[in-house]
C-alpha cells in the first residue's frame, strides 16, 4: 500500500507541480487525507500486534512519518529513486530483532 501512496505522489507531482498544492488545501482533500491516515494508523497497529513491525512507537506517529515520507516521491526524478524512498520508509517501520 505504502508503495502504491508513493507511485501516486511520484505522478502527481511530475504532472501538476504547485496546482496539486493548491488543490490539497480543500476540505475534501482534508477529509481524504485523514481517511487514508487512518487506514494506514490501522494497518500499521494490526502489524504490530502480530509482531510483523515495531511497537515501541504510536502508529499514529507512524502513520504520519510513512505519509510525510512518501509525498517526498512526488519531487523524485525516477521509479528507481521512489523504489529506495519506499525501502527506507518500509525498514523504519520493522521491528527490532533482539541478538
Amino acid at each position: 500500500m505504502l508503495g502504491t501512496y508513493a507511485q501516486i505522489q511520484h505522478h502527481s507531482g511530475r504532472q501538476h507541480g504547485d496546482l496539486a498544492t493548491q488543490l490539497h488545501r480543500s476540505e475534501h482533500v482534508n477529509q481524504v487525507r485523514q481517511h487514508l491516515r487512518d487506514l494506514v494508523q490501522g494497518l500499521i497497529a494490526e502489524a504490530a500486534r502480530a509482531g510483523d513491525l515495531r511497537d515501541d512507537v504510536a502508529a499514529a506517529e507512524l502513520a504520519g512519518f510513512c505519509l510525510h515520507a512518501l509525498t517526498a516521491a512526488g519531487a523524485l526524478q525516477s521509479q528507481d529513486a521512489v523504489h529506495r524512498l519506499v525501502a527506507v520508509t518500509l525498514s523504519g517501520l520493522r521491528a527490532a530483532k533482539l541478538s
